[in-house]
């Protein structure tokens, strides 16, 4: 919650070793992700994870297309509207179909069956409805029309890829991972959108897709592990649409799924990821032990 002053008295009173990081909100504001982390910057401690900088650009699906676009990474078109804004037919000089998506927002919040829109009508009409719901900054992006890859990044390298397979989604729906296919139970998107890890798939585009989520991941500053997905047309081109840089790593994640696929148990993948931390503790203890001594001669 927003009570800092007890977080760090509880912080400084485990003095911890390394800090496991799964923080996703402050008082349910996804914004304030990033500033815990550098809560434990000030404080000193090492932890797992990205730094506050790579998780604020990441969240923020503007400013981390920005940082592809200028690395050469092939990403969706976009333009971004404001929660009021006017905005014509011309304003969108995009292809449709596009995706409406809440700029600051990750588990799926705000997607649904209705975010693909296939003409200007239904662009404002959704654009209404997010805007009255949600008084966001939205995202207005280019729909790959193909298969979805989500590539579990560890350590720099690419885990067993994973594809959505939306067999039995009916053909009215579009073919993409909604709030319901994530979290509730029983409905359509959850039925027919399951994950086949490791994905079938073409080893020469496969290879594209693994080379195209690291540079993703590297140009974003990622540390320790990441979750990139990516769209892969269908003419083979592979897009990235999403990096989630605190992506879920509990027992029943897609993170730990392609883990198990890599050989590694649930117990294997949480030490790979502790260990980041550790050894970064280990380190900093070693350069200053050299400091100390490089003062302690030169004095």
């Amino acid at each position: 919650d927003k009570n800092i002053t007890r977080t760090i008295s509880k912080i400084t009173s485990y003095n911890p070793d390394a800090i496991l990081n799964f923080v996703e909100s402050v008082e349910g504001i996804t914004y304030y992700e990033y500033c815990i982390a550098g809560l434990y910057e000030l404080l000193g401690y090492q932890y797992t994870g990205s730094v506050p900088q790579t998780l604020g650009n990441c969240l923020n699906k503007n400013r981390a297309k920005e940082i592809l676009y200028s690395n050469g990474i092939k990403t969706p078109r976009a333009i971004t509207l404001s929660p009021k804004e006017k905005f014509t037919k011309k304003d969108v000089n995009l292809t449709y179909p596009l995706i409406l998506k809440l700029v600051d927002e990750d588990a799926s919040i705000g997607i649904s069956e209705n975010s693909v829109v296939n003409n200007f009508k239904e662009l404002k009409k959704h654009h209404t409805f997010l805007t009255e719901t949600y008084n966001k900054n939205l995202i207005v992006e280019e729909y790959i029309v193909g298969r979805e890859i989500n590539c579990a990044v560890l350590g720099g390298k690419v885990l067993p890829l994973s594809e959505i397979d939306f067999t039995g989604l009916p053909e009215n729906l579009p073919k993409i991972v909604t709030y319901d296919g994530k979290w509730i139970e029983g409905s359509t998107y959850y039925n027919y959108t399951k994950p086949i890890c490791p994905a079938k798939i073409d080893p020469d585009i496969k290879k594209k897709v693994e080379e195209l989520a690291v540079r993703a991941y590297n140009v974003l500053g990622c540390r320790d592990y990441a979750r990139v997905d990516v769209r892969l047309s269908n003419d083979g081109t592979p897009y990235v649409i999403e990096i989630n840089p605190n992506p879920d790593v509990s027992s029943d994640s897609g993170f730990a799924r392609a883990a198990a696929a890599s050989g590694k148990s649930y117990n294997e993948l949480l030490f790979a990821i502790t260990n980041f931390a550790l050894q970064r503790k280990y380190n900093d203890t070693k350069n200053k032990a050299v400091l100390r001594s490089c003062n302690w001669k030169y004095a």
